[in-house]
């Protein structure tokens, strides 16, 4: 029983000094894969800002084009709208004038 309890805290100490090694260890692989992930970011950011003014480009063309498109789109609209109005408006003059025909009081 003596034996255990001078063996048992040595073999403890033992894989607790290893298992704080191993922490140290992966520890540092931890450092060394966040720089170089810190590196990769930083040449993807790079890149991007250098793209930058290609999307303020496109960005700027597409807003243009849209606007185009409104406008001829809304002359079309309204220039349908006018045909679908003035033929309302001459049906209903044309009902007036024969309302007024039949009524004598034109």
């Amino acid at each position: 029983m003596s034996f255990l309890l001078e063996f048992l805290p040595v073999i403890i100490y033992i894989l607790l000094i290893i298992i704080l090694m191993i922490g140290i260890v992966l520890a540092i692989k931890c450092l060394i894969t966040l720089d170089k992930v810190e590196k990769v970011v930083d040449n993807v950011n790079d890149k991007v800002r250098a793209l930058d003014g290609l999307f303020h480009i496109i960005d700027t063309t597409t807003d243009r084009v849209v606007l185009i498109t409104d406008k001829v789109i809304e002359g079309i609209t309204a220039l349908i709208a006018n045909l679908f109005v003035s033929n309302k408006k001459t049906r209903n003059t044309k009902k007036d004038e024969s309302k007024e025909i039949k009524n004598g009081t034109k």
